[in-house]
C-alpha cells in the first residue's frame, strides 16, 4: 500500500529532482515531453485501457467506482486532466495532481465479486495498491511510447533508457519508490513480458462488459472507428486480444493498414498548434510569461482536458 507519508516521501524526491517551479517535473527538455506533446498518442489510449482492465483488481474497481458507462467521455477527460497535469503543469499543479490521485484512490477500496486469475472471490482490493500502481504506470509509459513510434521515427536504445529514467519519476507521482520499479529499460521490458504471461493479467467477465460498451457499445456516436479498433486490438498481446473478444479479419487490417498509411502522410506535416496537445502548448505558454492560455490552446484543452485550462493558482 502507498499510504499518505509514502506518497510524500516519493514527492519529496520528485521536488528534488523536478526540472523547476514554472518547468514543472519534467520540463521542455525531457523526452516525456517530446512524447507526451504529440496529439498522435490517443491512438494507444484504447491499448492502455484494456490493459489496466485485464488486471483484475483494476476492472472490479471501475465496474463498481466508477462512472465509465455513465460519462465515458467525463472518464477520458479526468484521465488525460490527471497525466497531463502531471506532466505539463506547473510544479504545484503536479504535486497538487498527485495528491488528488492518491486520495480519490484511497476511496476506491472493495471486495473482488467473483474468481479472477489469481485474485480469490472475496478477496480485497485497493486502488492504492503498489503492484496495481505499477501496472497501471507501466500502461501508461509503454503505450505512449508505442504510439509515437506508430507514426513518427522510433527512438534510439540511448533515448528509451533516458526516458525510462524520467518514467521513474513519473511514478513517484504515484507514491512508487526506486525499489518498486525496474532501474533500466530492459528490466522494464523484462516486467512488462512476464505480466503478459502471467495470470495476474486475466480478462474478467467485468473487463469484457467495460471494453464492449466502449468499443461497441450502445451509443453508435461515441463508438471507436473500425480503423481505430482494429490499430487498439493489433496493438494488444495476443492472449489479452482475445480474451477481449476481439477479432481481426482482413476488413480491419485493411482499416488499420489504410488509417496509418494517411496518418503517416499527413501528422508530421501538420502545423505545431494542431499537431500538440493542449496542455502542452499552454506549458510552453506559460514558460514565456504569459499569464493565461490564448482562445486556441483553451478550445484544445476542452477537447483534451474537458476545462480550458490547465494549471491553477495556489500551493500542491
Amino acid at each position: 500500500m502507498v499510504s499518505a507519508n509514502d506518497l510524500e516521501a516519493a514527492l519529496d524526491q520528485v521536488r528534488a529532482n523536478a526540472a523547476g517551479p514554472m518547468a514543472g517535473v519534467f520540463g521542455p527538455d525531457t523526452l516525456t515531453w517530446r512524447i507526451d506533446r504529440e496529439a498522435v498518442i490517443f491512438l494507444g489510449a484504447g491499448r492502455a485501457l484494456l490493459l489496466q482492465l485485464a488486471h483484475p483488481w483494476v476492472a472490479a474497481a471501475i465496474a463498481e467506482h466508477s462512472k465509465t458507462f455513465a460519462d465515458p467521455i467525463g472518464r477520458f477527460h479526468r484521465t488525460f486532466d490527471i497525466v497531463f497535469a502531471m506532466v505539463f503543469g506547473s510544479l504545484d499543479r503536479a504535486l497538487l495532481s498527485s495528491r488528488q490521485l492518491h486520495r480519490r484512490h484511497g476511496m476506491i477500496v472493495g471486495e473482488m465479486p467473483e474468481t479472477v486469475g489469481p485474485f480469490a472471490a472475496g478477496s480485497r482490493y485497493c486502488a492504492n495498491d503498489i503492484a496495481s500502481l505499477r501496472w497501471v504506470h507501466a500502461t501508461l509509459v509503454e503505450t505512449a511510447l508505442m504510439a509515437h513510434d506508430l507514426v513518427l521515427p522510433p527512438f534510439s536504445v540511448e533515448e528509451r533508457e533516458r526516458y525510462w529514467t524520467e518514467s521513474r519519476l513519473f511514478g513517484a507521482l504515484f507514491g512508487l519508490t526506486a525499489v518498486d520499479l525496474p532501474g533500466d529499460w530492459a528490466g522494464f521490458a523484462a516486467y512488462n513480458a512476464a505480466m503478459v504471461q502471467s495470470d495476474t493479467l486475466t480478462v474478467s467477465p467485468a473487463a469484457r462488459e467495460i471494453a464492449m460498451q466502449i468499443f461497441s457499445g450502445a451509443r453508435p456516436w461515441l463508438r471507436p472507428p473500425r480503423w481505430y479498433r482494429a490499430i487498439t486490438a493489433r496493438m494488444l498481446p495476443e492472449r489479452l486480444r482475445s480474451g477481449f473478444g476481439f477479432r481481426l479479419d482482413e476488413r480491419d487490417k485493411s482499416a488499420a493498414d489504410n488509417a496509418l498509411t494517411w496518418i503517416r502522410r499527413i501528422y508530421p506535416k501538420l502545423p505545431d498548434r494542431l499537431r500538440y496537445v493542449g496542455p502542452y502548448q499552454e506549458a510552453q505558454a506559460r514558460l514565456r510569461g504569459e499569464p493565461q492560455p490564448d482562445w486556441m490552446i483553451r478550445c484544445l484543452n476542452r477537447a483534451w482536458i474537458g476545462r480550458p485550462q490547465m494549471d491553477v493558482r495556489g500551493k500542491g
